[in-house]
């Protein structure tokens, strides 16, 4: 993949995402990638259709749906994606995919709300939108605030908030999930020391490294056909009957 095709592309955003795909190489960030892949994968499997749609600025192939004909990466410009796009731009029909998964795809954006207008659009009703986001009330969040790399440009979007734009977008939320509880520390030694801490993820804790939120389309029905209103009928009472004359006029 090159960039030729996208002179006009934002700069900002693709140094963005470049920079993300670097965080999401290295030690902390795959130790995030990793507990989220065992969430992933478990409720991908539960999913079914023709097209599933993946976007996010990871480099490591994200886990596919078995049950689902087609997995795609779509994004920007870089080594395994298969749809090149801009960020609100995704060059997709109205209701093509089945399945879309944004994997951090809120956390490094320039425009979380035209973003996910754009993902929304492309799920079918009664399609699914999987959001993975880093969790703002956990030590991920914190060392947000004081980080030095690409992790301090995290939006870091709590997931009610992210809850409330899926409802005003049609979505009815079905699930919540959290997972990684180990602090972002970069040493191996220390995350292998601190493994056992995700044993609460059973207790599905809120306080983890990343939540994951699976929310339904809603399928807009039929508008209802109001009757017209009937005004009540009064009661129906019988009139006197009119005399009729029937004997010949005299002359």
């Amino acid at each position: 993949m090159t960039d030729e095709a996208f002179a006009q592309a934002d700069p900002q955003w693709l140094e963005l995402i470049g920079a993300a795909r670097e965080w999401f190489s290295g030690p902390v960030g795959q130790l995030l990638l990793e507990e989220e892949r065992k969430v992933l994968e478990e409720e991908l499997e539960r999913f079914f259709g023709g097209y599933l749609v993946h976007y996010g600025p990871s480099a490591q192939p994200p886990p596919e749906a078995r049950q689902v004909q087609r997995n795609v990466r779509l994004g920007a410009p870089l080594p395994g994606v298969e749809i090149v796009c801009e960020e609100q731009a995704w060059p997709l029909s109205e209701h093509a995919a089945d399945v879309v998964v944004m994997q951090h795809g809120l956390d490094f954006c320039l425009s979380p709300h035209g973003l996910l207008r754009e993902a929304a659009s492309s799920v079918r009703p009664g399609g699914h939108l999987v959001i993975i986001g880093i969790n703002p009330w956990s030590t991920w969040g914190i060392r947000h605030l004081f980080a030095n790399d690409a992790l301090r440009r995290a939006r870091c979007i709590s997931p009610s908030r992210v809850g409330d734009w899926l409802n005003l977008l049609g979505f009815a939320l079905e699930k919540r999930r959290f997972g990684c509880y180990r602090p972002p520390l970069a040493s191996p030694a220390w995350q292998h020391r601190l493994s056992g801490l995700e044993r609460l993820g059973g207790w599905q804790s809120p306080g983890s490294g990343f939540y994951l939120l699976v929310a339904r389309k809603l399928v807009v029905g039929l508008r209802p056909v109001r009757m017209p209103r009937r005004e009540p009928i009064g009661k129906l009472l019988p009139l006197p009957m009119a005399k009729v004359n029937r004997r010949t006029p005299e002359p």
